[in-house]
């Protein structure tokens, strides 16, 4: 419908106490002389007055030693009294220290390698980016990385590094546009520990939640960002294609926790130290702070299971190519298509494929599509998200078409395919 595909859619002063003067008179000793009783007193006077004196030299020369002494390392004095305080490590541990040391070493770098070629036509293989991915499965001599397909898009090399500096080659096992997924297989001598999976549909909001990874590349490698659980079930409008055209809705989970650029394909976990979410992305619009997302795990595990099976997702398929609705003028509405004036939202079938699905349900060019299995649908988001969401390889699906201006009822077995 070449037509269609024209258009665009915060001193006190403290009182002064003074002693009073005392005055005493001095003893009055009487005017006669007392004549002591004792004789040969004064041996055992002389006696005692040196032996007090041994005893006072002896008191001030061990005090005087004692004031010597030299502060050591780690140490400050201060004050007139020589008052000395010592530094002194102490181990601490928390529940998060706990959490990270845990799973610290199932969080990788993943570098972009790719070939460009110079004005001389001589090739060089450059770093065309960086990300994050998660360690998550060890089978046998092989294992398994989840990352984002944003990271590994067009990779030629991918290369790995570890938490401790380790680096190791990858081979892309499969990738997937849409959920932005990618897993990557490495081999297994280098991994000590896999990550466990936990329930992305349990998290509370307010929950507290740990993001590991590498922001702004390898140089903050194992950062370690903590925060809540701001929102569950996000929608995220995606434009692939940059052409102003909204072409998926992601489903996200929404954290405070700091993700930034390299980030990408870290881990989002939980206090049980448990891989909830793959952090994907952050709204950076100038007066937007504090919102990062993440792809749940329970939306992740079955593409990441396809992926590494089959190197792809296994989505259904109708094998049709389509056209909003919404982006057909109204006379054209009325007069080509001949929809009702309550007929706002919808998709068109533009071409039907042969040996597909809809071939053998009967579906026509320039039917218009407003319901699946008893769901409006509304535009091609909503068509995708039911499509690939909701169905499965070899289900049956209701659809309600408008053609000609009369509402048809259509039912088809979907098959395995990569269009609609």
């Amino acid at each position: 419908m070449d037509e269609f595909n024209q258009r665009p859619g915060n001193e006190e002063e403290k009182p002064v106490i003074q002693e009073t003067e005392r005055h005493e008179e001095p003893p009055r000793y009487s005017e006669r002389p007392v004549k002591s009783k004792r004789r040969g007193g004064f041996l055992p006077a002389l006696f005692g007055a040196i032996l007090g004196g041994l005893i006072v030299w002896f008191l001030m020369n061990s005090t005087f030693d004692n004031e010597k002494v030299t502060p050591q390392v780690g140490s400050e004095t201060t004050g007139e009294n020589n008052l000395t305080s010592e530094r002194v490590s102490i181990d601490i541990n928390t529940d998060v220290t706990d959490v990270v040391s845990e799973v610290a070493d199932t969080v990788v770098g993943i570098t972009n390698l790719q070939t460009v070629r110079d004005f001389w036509s001589a090739t060089e293989t450059t770093r065309e980016g960086s990300g994050s991915g998660v360690i998550y499965k060890k089978e046998g001599d092989k294992a398994y990385i989840v990352t984002n397909h944003h990271v590994v898009e067009n990779a030629e090399e991918l290369e790995i590094t570890f938490d401790d500096g380790t680096k190791a080659d990858g081979r892309l096992v499969g990738s997937d546009m849409w959920t932005d997924l990618a897993v990557v297989e490495i081999d297994a001598a280098h991994v000590k520990t896999v990550i466990e999976f936990g329930d992305s549909d349990a998290l509370k909001r307010g929950e507290t939640v740990i993001a590991i990874g590498n922001p702004l590349g390898l140089g903050f490698a194992g950062s370690v960002t903590m925060g809540i659980v701001s929102g569950k079930d996000r929608s995220i409008p995606m434009d692939f294609d940059q052409n102003g055209t909204v072409d998926w809705q992601a489903d996200v989970l929404q954290t405070d926790a700091a993700i930034n650029p390299g980030n990408s394909g870290g881990a989002l976990i939980n206090m049980a130290g448990q891989l909830v979410g793959i952090n994907s992305m952050k709204i950076t619009e100038a007066t937007v702070e504090g919102i990062g997302l993440a792809i749940p795990i329970n939306i992740a595990v079955p593409i990441i299971n396809d992926l590494e099976k089959t190197g792809t997702v296994q989505r259904p398929t109708m094998g049709v190519s389509l056209f909003n609705l919404e982006d057909v003028p109204s006379s054209e509405r009325k007069g080509m298509l001949k929809l009702p004036e309550d007929i706002a939202g919808g998709v068109i079938v533009t071409q039907v494929f042969r040996n597909t699905p809809a071939e053998a349900a009967g579906v026509q060019r320039y039917d218009v599509i407003v319901e699946m299995d008893g769901k409006k649908i509304t535009d091609m988001v909503g068509l995708r998200k039911h499509l690939y969401n909701d169905k499965k390889v070899g289900d049956m699906m209701k659809m309600k078409v408008y053609r000609d201006g009369k509402p048809i009822d259509i039912e088809m077995e979907l098959k395995d395919g990569n269009t609609f």
